[in-house]
């Protein structure tokens, strides 16, 4: 099972739709959505789609970014959306840890869900806090998600594990530089190999923040340097992330340009490693036959979001029945 963490951001979300548009009536991903924003256009249209398409969905009910970083501003979208309210089967209550283990544990309590996801970003240690042990152990909790990445105690792993909860792995696997211009350094990496082993660890599932970042910024600057990220699968058993960079890196003018010249390199790193191709690719490679193809910063990254997507997709499918 995989769980992708995505954002409430329009590019994250409008990635989610076109995918559950293409790929109808999937039930071993299962998206993981923070909202962020307090004008929940885009969320409403994204809850219908998937909900339309036959996806089950997780939902944060307490975020705590963009617009919800500030204390003043409450999240009151699920009491107000007739979708959720009328397929509580499609999707499930999930709330994030933030540091007090009993204040969420009074928010849970008094909350009127069951089968509840809690979502653990940061690393914890749930052997030597029993305030946090009583938190996960509620019979409410159906799905708890934990930082995978962290050096986590063996004894507290298989705490989890043992129970009986749907226990799954977030890794932040994006290796984030601090200008575009740095990809070019390493323009070629391990990303994750948890689609191949998860299971061999015990986990129901696998998460990741796609081939984004798991730091939430807000929209910045035209850069200097243009980077499309894309994974796809090497040999049997790893994903690969391949950043395509411009050259042409010294100020921030000419954007088409310098999405060009990033664009242009993805034909021939695909065709040289005889990598298949997903719909998010091909639609990058047509418009490098456009003069005027560069679609937006947005677009891109809706493209990135959507390949890893697909590619996940493809690879667990034959395996997700059996």
């Amino acid at each position: 099972m995989y769980y992708p963490y995505l954002r409430g951001k329009q590019f994250e979300l409008k990635a989610l739709r076109e995918f559950s548009e293409e790929h109808k009536n999937v039930d071993f991903i299962v998206p993981i959505v923070e909202p962020v924003n307090s004008n929940y256009g885009a969320l409403n249209l994204a809850i219908h789609d998937l909900i339309n398409n036959h996806y089950r969905f997780a939902l944060i009910i307490n975020p705590q970014n963009g617009d919800f970083s500030h204390s003043t501003m409450s999240f009151n979208f699920v009491d107000n959306n007739e979708d959720l309210q009328n397929n509580p089967a499609s999707w499930i209550p999930s709330y994030q840890y933030c540091g007090n283990s009993q204040s969420l544990h009074s928010l849970i309590m008094d909350s009127p869900y069951e089968q509840i996801m809690l979502v653990f970003k940061d690393a914890v240690d749930f052997i030597d806090d029993e305030v946090l042990r009583d938190l996960v152990s509620l019979d409410r909790i159906s799905h708890i998600v934990f930082n995978n990445d962290s050096n986590m105690s063996r004894r507290s792993k298989r705490y989890l594990l043992g129970l009986g909860k749907a226990v799954i792995g977030l890794n932040d696997c994006f290796n984030e530089k601090q200008r575009n211009a740095d990809y070019l350094n390493n323009d070629d990496e391990p990303f994750s190999e948890m689609p191949f082993y998860f299971t061999d660890d015990g986990l129901w599932g696998f998460s990741d923040y796609t081939a984004l970042s798991s730091k939430y910024v807000e929209g910045g600057m035209m850069p200097y340097a243009l980077a499309i990220h894309l994974t796809y699968q090497r040999g049997d058993d790893q994903i690969y992330i391949h950043h395509f960079v411009s050259d042409t890196n010294q100020t921030r003018s000419d954007i088409r340009g310098k999405f060009m010249e990033a664009a242009r390199k993805i034909p021939r790193f695909y065709m040289d490693n005889h990598l298949k191709i997903t719909n998010a690719v091909e639609d990058i490679i047509q418009r490098v036959s456009d003069g005027d193809g560069y679609p937006g910063l947005g677009y891109l990254k809706k493209l990135s979001v959507l390949n890893h997507l697909e590619l996940i997709f493809r690879i667990i499918s034959p395996h997700a029945n059996k």
